[in-house]
Formats: C-alpha cells, sequence, structure tokens
C-alpha cells in the first residue's frame, strides 16, 4: 500500500469521525420524536381546520397546502438528516427543489381544479325546468 494510499485512508477516517462528532443527533432518538411530534402536530391541525369547517373553504385549503409543506421540509430535516453541511451543500439544493417542484404541483393542481370547476360544472336551475 503505498504512502498516498494511507493518507488518504487516515484523512477519510478523521473525517468520517468528525463529522460523527459534528452532527450528534443525526438519528438520535431525540431528533425522531421531535420530528414525529412535529409531524402530529401538522397533521392535526388542518384535519381539524377541515373537520370543523370553521374557515372558508378557499383559507382552509391554503392552510392545508402551507402545513403540508412545512411538513415535507420536517421530514427532509429530522428523518432525512438534510442540511446545508451535509453533502457539501447539495442537500440544500434537493430542499429548494423540492420545494419548488412541490409548490408547482399544488398551484398546478389548484389552478386545473378551479378551471375544471369554472368551465366543465353544469349550472342547475331549476326554475327553468318545472315549466
Amino acid at each position: 500500500m503505498s504512502a498516498d494510499n494511507h493518507a488518504a485512508e487516515a484523512h477519510h477516517d478523521d473525517h468520517h469521525g468528525h463529522d460523527a462528532h459534528d452532527d450528534h443527533d443525526h438519528g438520535s432518538f431525540k431528533s425522531y420524536m421531535i420530528g414525529f411530534v412535529l409531524s402530529v402536530i401538522l397533521t392535526a391541525i388542518p384535519f381539524a381546520l377541515v373537520m370543523t369547517g370553521a374557515l372558508p373553504a378557499q383559507a382552509t385549503a391554503l392552510i392545508v397546502m402551507a402545513f403540508a409543506v412545512v411538513q415535507i421540509v420536517v421530514h427532509m430535516i429530522y428523518f432525512l438528516h438534510m442540511n446545508t453541511k451535509s453533502e457539501g451543500g447539495w442537500n440544500m439544493l434537493a430542499l429548494i427543489f423540492t420545494i419548488v417542484i412541490v409548490f408547482i404541483c399544488l398551484a398546478g393542481s389548484l389552478w386545473v381544479m378551479h378551471h375544471l370547476n369554472t368551465n366543465m360544472m353544469p349550472t342547475h336551475d331549476m326554475t327553468q325546468m318545472v315549466g
């Protein structure tokens, strides 16, 4: 084995050991429990809003989508352990990309549903059908 290989292995071992000490919450019980509790809260609030009908439908839809985006971020941080430092910043780029794609999907879905509701749903005027 050459001296360059030994140096590369030593550097790899030091770097790996450094990451383990730097990121002590990576995969810890505390980290998973925080993620779980946040996920339950981020699910329960929109569920309660929908079931109680406390807000108008459009406001409820926007709030549910906002909570969904926040929950995606929570899952990426607490369960997938993505942060700005890991993988040389590529995980942060993946997070931003995910948020953009989710926004495009949600906005596109709402646009299509609104368009179909406006243009495809028949108007029922029961007074004209009686005569």
